[in-house]
């Protein structure tokens, strides 16, 4: 009798067990708050895999800690494909060098899943700053050292990093005013609160209002919206860029079958039309079309990479 219902239990779990992933609602976190192109990126994907794949994705904001507070919800939970976190590259390949945590290293506790895009960044300043394009900024910014201060979607965060290299290379020196995401800092810098961002991209909107002066590009190109706008290599500065890709990461020991799905449906609908139109009006260029296993190569490439160059900016929390 006991081996007769130990048969009916098993054969009652297998059809839960044979359900392809996702057979549930899956909670995708999302690291930083909300407003910056992580939070409207993730948004617009988690509302197309809810279309195609059949399941709700609920996209969560827990911003805060660095990222950490994002990173440790999903290395903590069950490793069954039902908790994902989307964070932007500079969260997982940037701040672990700045931010270390003993009890949490996110290299370890989850897995790459899936890269979507990465910004350029764009100089923004506040009306008051008196200056009227980057050459005059420039000037300014040397004859006031220290005066000037820059928001940024918190420590080790892509703009944080891009902004101290171009204190290095333009010879400037900017303050930093960390914020908990780019949309805060969007806020307080249209509010004058701060002087200046390199911006994600949250601010194109506020700047073709008037709301904002771009002055310069972080980025390979010009953006066809602002296209007497330069790039900040045009002016001599280079090795000043938006950073990693955002991506989807899984808790280590997902099911490689949920990983593997995951990016193949990404992969698939970064090709849509209407997924690239909302990315391309963010100015995100899309990531090149990465295997798990390629974009965790790429994850420890780039993670090597600033961990060199963390150190060489004198950058501390």
């Amino acid at each position: 009798m006991k081996r007769l219902l130990a048969f009916l239990f098993a054969a009652l779990a297998l059809p839960a067990l044979a359900q392809p992933w996702p057979a549930k609602p899956v909670r995708v976190i999302v690291n930083v708050a909300p407003g910056g192109v992580a939070d409207i990126t993730a948004r617009v994907l988690g509302a197309r895999l809810t279309e195609t794949l059949g399941q709700p994705f609920i996209i969560e904001n827990r911003a805060g800690g660095d990222g950490y507070i994002g990173f440790e919800a999903v290395a903590r939970a069950e490793p069954d494909g039902y908790t994902m976190v989307y964070s932007p590259g500079s969260s997982m390949m940037i701040a672990p060098h700045i931010v270390r945590r003993a009890d949490l290293d996110p290299m370890k506790a989850l897995t790459p899943v899936v890269p979507t895009g990465r910004v350029s960044l764009y100089v923004m300043t506040h009306p008051n700053v008196p200056v009227k394009n980057f050459a005059e900024f420039l000037a300014y910014a040397r004859a006031n050292p220290g005066k000037l201060n820059y928001g940024t979607p918190g420590n080790g965060t892509s703009p944080h990093i891009a902004t101290e290299v171009f204190n290095r290379e333009a010879k400037v020196k900017l303050n930093h005013v960390p914020y908990k995401g780019a949309g805060p800092a969007l806020k307080d810098l249209l509010g004058g609160i701060i002087d200046l961002t390199f911006d994600p991209g949250v601010g194109l909107t506020s700047a073709k209002a008037g709301k904002l002066r771009m002055i310069a590009i972080a980025g390979p190109k010009r953006h066809p919206d602002f296209p007497d706008v330069p790039t900040l290599e045009e002016n001599g500065i280079r090795g000043v860029d938006g950073g990693p890709h955002f991506a989807f990461y899984a808790t280590t020991g997902t099911p490689r079958e949920a990983i593997e799905r995951l990016n193949r449906e990404v992969i698939r609908l970064m090709r849509e039309p209407v997924v690239l139109d909302r990315f391309k009006a963010l100015a995100v260029d899309v990531a090149d079309p990465m295997t798990p296993q390629q974009f965790a190569s790429y994850v420890r490439g780039e993670y090597e990479r600033y961990a060199k160059l963390i150190p060489e900016l004198g950058i501390a929390r």
